[in-house]
C-alpha cells in the first residue's frame, strides 16, 4: 500500500472537543501506535485533528479514509474508537450503526464551501498542511507579480462585499485607502464575534488561520500597509492559540517581516486579543480599544480608509471577507462573481440555530432563499411543527416572517425586508416561540451592551426593554406597540453609531410582521405559544383528574386542592405558575393556557 493509505480526521474545533474530541484523537493515535508488529502500520497510518466541518450537532465527527474511499462516524465517544478500529481499520469491515446517514448528507449536499473548504479536511495547526492545498500562492502572486492596483480591481470584479454586515464593496474600501498618500497604514481584521449563536468567524479561524493571515498580507500589499492587527475576543481561547501559532509559523518561513517574497516590502501582523464586547464589533470602537483607549464609538466624519488608527488610512474587514481573498485571486475574480448574485459575489457562512432539525455552520451561495436554508440544509422543523419566523443578523437584525421565506438572501433583499446579515446568526422560530419574548430577549442583550456615550441608544433602549418586560409579564398598556415603534425609530435616527441604528430591529421587525401577536398579550393578556410565564394559566380538566396527587405533591405554593380520589382544582390566588403540576400528570388533567 501507498504511505499514508489510512487516515483518520478527527473534527477538533471547540464544539468537537467540548464533547471530547481530544480524547477520541488521542484514543486512535495510541491505537495507530501500538498496532500489529509490523512497524511499517506507523507510516502508512495517520491521526491528526481537523477544524470544525459545521454538523456541531454530531461532534464528534470523525472521517476513516482507506485508500481514498471515506466514511464519517458522528456522536463518537473515546470508548468507541476500539472498535471502529478493529472492524473497520484492521479488518475493513466499517461499523455501520454509528456511521454518518441522510441527515448528515443533507446537511451538506446543498452546501457551496468556499471560505469553509479547509475545516474538516486539514491540520489547522500545520503550515506544511496548508501550503500543499496551495496556500500563500496568493501572496505571493499578489506580493511579486501584480501591481496594487491590480489587486484591488481584481476584488472590485470578484463583487466581494464586507461579511461582517454592512456589504461594502471590498474593492471600494481597499481602493480608498490605497489613494491616500501616508508612511503609515494599517490592516486590521475584525474577529470580535459577539452576536449569541453566530460563530462563523470563530470555527474559520479556528479551522483555517492562514486563510485569514493570507487575506491580510494581500490586502496590505493593495493598500500599501506595513502593520496589521488581528482583533479577535480573548475568550476565543482556541482561535487566539491558532492564530498565535499560526503568526509564529510565517514569521518562521518568511512570510511576515523584512522582504516578504523578496518583494522590498516589510509586513508585520500582531495578534491583539480584546475582553470581547460588542460595541467593539463598530470600528470607531474597535480602533480606540487597539489604541489603548476606552472602546467608545465616534462620530463618522470621514472613513476609516482615510483616517483610522493613530488617524492612519486603516482598512478593516471581518474573518470571512478576508479568507475569501486567496480564493479569488488563486481562482479568479469572474469565478468568485459567478457563484453569487450580481450584486453580491460568492458565498455568506451562517450560524443555523433554533427549531430546526439540522443546526450547525453553512455556507451558501449568495441569493438561495430561505426556504432552501431551512428545509433543505435545515432538514425542517423539529418535529415537523409550523414554522413561524426567523431571526436573521444578531441582536441588531430583524425578525422575518413566514411571508418572506422564499426571499433571497443577500444584502438588498434582507434591507427591504427590514433586517441585516450581520455576522451570520440564523435563529429559527416555531410555533412554540413567543415572539414578543423574542424581542424581549435581544433587547436585554443590546441594552446591556450599549457603550453608553449617545442618550438615545442608552436610555432609548432601556426604555424599550422595560416596555417588552412589562408585556411580557403580564401588565402591558395600551398605546404600548405605538410607543415602542415611536421609540424605535427615534433611537434608529439619532443614534451615535451603527449599533445604536440598528439595534431597535428586533423590536420594529416583530411587531412590522406580528402585530398582532403583540396586540394578544396586551388585551387578553394571553401569551399564545405558551413562553411568558406570567401569561399561563393553570386549571384542572375535572373529568381527566383521577385525584392521584401527584400535582399537589410538586406544587411549591401549597395551590392545588381537592382530596384523594376525587378531582382537584388550582387556587389561582396561590398559583406561581412554575408549571410543576402540568410536568407531573400523567393523565392530561392539567391545562395550560
Amino acid at each position: 500500500m501507498d504511505k499514508k493509505d489510512i487516515v483518520i480526521k478527527v473534527c477538533s474545533g471547540t464544539g468537537s472537543l467540548s464533547a471530547g474530541g481530544k480524547d477520541v484523537l488521542e484514543a486512535f493515535r495510541s491505537l495507530a501506535a501500538s498496532t500489529g508488529t509490523q512497524a511499517e502500520f506507523r507510516d502508512r497510518c495517520t491521526a491528526h485533528q481537523v477544524g470544525c466541518r459545521g454538523f456541531c450537532s454530531r461532534d464528534v465527527l470523525v472521517d476513516v479514509i482507506i485508500n481514498g474511499e471515506k466514511i464519517t462516524y458522528e456522536l463518537i465517544k473515546p470508548d468507541m474508537v476500539p472498535r471502529i478500529f478493529e472492524e473497520h481499520i484492521l479488518q475493513g469491515d466499517p461499523v455501520d450503526e454509528w456511521m454518518a446517514g441522510e441527515q448528515h448528507r443533507e446537511f451538506h449536499a446543498a452546501q457551496t464551501k468556499i471560505v469553509l473548504s479547509h475545516c474538516g479536511e486539514m491540520d489547522p495547526e500545520s503550515l506544511d498542511a496548508y501550503l500543499a492545498s496551495g496556500g500563500y500562492e496568493a501572496a505571493h502572486q499578489a506580493f511579486v507579480r501584480m501591481t496594487p492596483g491590480e489587486i484591488i480591481e481584481e476584488i472590485k470584479r470578484s463583487a466581494l462585499r464586507g461579511r461582517g454586515g454592512a456589504g461594502f464593496p471590498t474593492g471600494l474600501k481597499w481602493e480608498f485607502a490605497g489613494r491616500m498618500r501616508s508612511k503609515e497604514k494599517y490592516v486590521v481584521c475584525n474577529g470580535n464575534e459577539s452576536d449569541p449563536g453566530a460563530f462563523a468567524d470563530r470555527c474559520i479561524i479556528e479551522g483555517d488561520p492562514h486563510s485569514v493571515i493570507e487575506g491580510m498580507m494581500i490586502c496590505a500589499r493593495a493598500i500599501g500597509a506595513e502593520r496589521g492587527y488581528i482583533y479577535v475576543r480573548d475568550s476565543y481561547a482556541l482561535a487566539v492559540k491558532r492564530l498565535g501559532l499560526a503568526l509564529r509559523q510565517c514569521r518562521e518561513h518568511g512570510f511576515l517581516g523584512s522582504n516578504v517574497f523578496d518583494s522590498g516590502f516589510d509586513l508585520d501582523i500582531r495578534l491583539y486579543p480584546a475582553p470581547g464586547a460588542f460595541i467593539c464589533g463598530e470600528a470607531t470602537a474597535l480602533m480606540k480599544s487597539i489604541e489603548g483607549k476606552r472602546a467608545m464609538p465616534s462620530p463618522r466624519m470621514w472613513r476609516t480608509a482615510e483616517k483610522g488608527l493613530w488617524g492612519r488610512p486603516t482598512v478593516i474587514n471581518n474573518v470571512e471577507t478576508l479568507a475569501n481573498v486567496p480564493r479569488i485571486l488563486g481562482r479568479g475574480a469572474e469565478w468568485f462573481a459567478g457563484v453569487g448574485t450580481e450584486n453580491s459575489g460568492g458565498t455568506k457562512v451562517f450560524s443555523l440555530t433554533g427549531k430546526v432539525k439540522n443546526t450547525g455552520l453553512v455556507e451558501i451561495p449568495m441569493g438561495v432563499t430561505l426556504r432552501e436554508v431551512i428545509y433543505g440544509i435545515g432538514g425542517g422543523m423539529v418535529e415537523d411543527r409550523a414554522f413561524k419566523g426567523i431571526q436573521l443578523g444578531g441582536p441588531t437584525g430583524g425578525c422575518l416572517s413566514e411571508a418572506f421565506l422564499d426571499s433571497r438572501v443577500d444584502y438588498e433583499s434582507l434591507a427591504l425586508a427590514g433586517t441585516i446579515m450581520g455576522s451570520g446568526g440564523m435563529v429559527v422560530l416555531d410555533e412554540t416561540s413567543c415572539i414578543v419574548d423574542t424581542a424581549r430577549f435581544f433587547l436585554d442583550i443590546t441594552q446591556a451592551e450599549s457603550c453608553g456615550k449617545c442618550t438615545p441608544c442608552r436610555l432609548g433602549l432601556r426604555r424599550m426593554f422595560e416596555i417588552l418586560q412589562r408585556i411580557t409579564n403580564g401588565h402591558g398598556r395600551n398605546g404600548d406597540i405605538e410607543l415602542l415603534e415611536d421609540l424605535g425609530s427615534h433611537i434608529r435616527a439619532t443614534s451615535l453609531c451603527g449599533f445604536g441604528m440598528t439595534a431597535p430591529n428586533p423590536v420594529l421587525t416583530t411587531i412590522r410582521y406580528f402585530r398582532d401577536e403583540y396586540a394578544v398579550h396586551i388585551k387578553d393578556r394571553k401569551c399564545p405559544a405558551l413562553v411568558c410565564k406570567n401569561l399561563l394559566t393553570y386549571s384542572c380538566i375535572q373529568e381527566n383528574c383521577t385525584g392521584c396527587g401527584l400535582c399537589k405533591k410538586v406544587c411549591p405554593s401549597d395551590a392545588i386542592r381537592g382530596t384523594r380520589k376525587k378531582s382537584h382544582k388550582i387556587d389561582q390566588d396561590l398559583c406561581v405558575k412554575c408549571g410543576s403540576c402540568f410536568d407531573a400528570c400523567k393523565f392530561d388533567a392539567v391545562l395550560r393556557e
